[in-house]
């Protein structure tokens, strides 16, 4: 388990000069919505253009000398493959990614330029994870979980780290969920020095593992249908270590259609000028969903990729 906010504030120390730090900025037209105060976190524009590149350096400065030898492994959707590359690129270590046969093909292209060695494995990144796994027991190499890390949570909360910083009166954060790593660090370090805040996390209806974990009580094995928040899709490890960190400081959460998701992606184009993927959208998605709840709030909406294909962005402009 880890511990916040000490775990937090060390990755932070560990990876500030290498991690880019993203701006907070205010959206008057979503301000003038709940008459109060709105501000997208754009890690967006983190390096590899998303939040996942946090994690993957927080957990790989942590490794020693003889770690770093044995190199890595990991399993990915696209996202954190990207990360992984890029800080074994920058750290000097070798390794592989893990992907499902039907991850997005931009998002292996972004892998591949970082310098990343691919291998296809399942149609899910649970089956990639546990390949990767696999891999790591054979050969001694190091498994970088997406998620199921203390060291990746605790990379993910340098966010948290990062608004508490910008902005010391925050109502509500709303963050979209996959396997829960990025709110359980932002929200797990938030909740210590702000702790009245609120955490509301957001998932696609076609894929909403962790909802209903949370519903259930238990993590459960269930199937997911193709979503444009491809970044939160998924299933959820067994035993993962995010499922308590989310039962703790999730203090709501919205479901998401497919046709939301869009309308938040189109959202962040026209309104924000930001080109961001599907789980970003879902997050503006579900503000605009809570938007009377948030009457007079100051919010925060976590932007937390912009890797959206031609195809996909063509698709939802249309």
């Amino acid at each position: 388990m880890i511990t916040f906010p000490d775990e937090v504030q060390a990755a932070y120390s560990r990876s500030k000069n290498i991690i880019r730090k993203t701006p907070l900025d205010h959206s008057p037209s979503l301000s003038n919505i709940i008459d109060g105060d709105v501000y997208l976190k754009l890690d967006n524009i983190q390096k590899t253009g998303s939040f996942k590149f946090r994690g993957a350096i927080s957990k790989m400065t942590s490794l020693n000398k003889k770690q770093r030898k044995k190199g890595v492994v990991t399993a990915s959707t696209g996202n954190h493959g990207a990360a992984v590359s890029l800080s074994m690129k920058i750290l000097g270590i070798s390794g592989s990614i893990i992907v499902p046969e039907n991850i997005a093909p931009n998002k292996v292209e972004n892998i591949k330029n970082l310098g990343g060695t691919v291998e296809y494995f399942g149609n899910d990144c649970l089956e990639a994870e546990q390949r990767a796994q696999e891999i790591s027991v054979t050969t001694g190499s190091t498994y970088i979980s997406p998620y199921n890390d203390p060291m990746i949570i605790a990379g993910q909360g340098t966010m948290g780290v990062e608004l508490n910083e910008d902005l010391s009166n925050i109502d509500t954060v709303i963050v979209a969920v996959g396997g829960g790593g990025l709110i359980s660090g932002i929200g797990g370090y938030l909740k210590t020095v702000q702790p009245n805040l609120e955490m509301i996390g957001c998932s696609p209806k076609n894929s909403c593992v962790m909802y209903e974990s949370l519903q259930a009580g238990t993590i459960l094995d269930l199937p997911s249908k193709p979503t444009l928040s491809d970044g939160t899709a998924g299933g959820v490890e067994e035993n993962s270590i995010t499922f308590a960190i989310c039962k703790e400081i999730i203090n709501d959460f919205v479901l998401l259609s497919e046709d939301e998701i869009a309308a938040g992606i189109r959202n962040g184009l026209e309104d924000h000028h930001q080109l961001i993927e599907g789980s970003a959208g879902a997050a503006i998605a579900a503000f605009k969903k809570r938007e009377t709840e948030l009457n007079g709030k100051t919010v925060v909406i976590v932007i937390c990729g912009g890797n959206i294909s031609s195809n996909t962005l063509r698709e939802v402009l249309a």
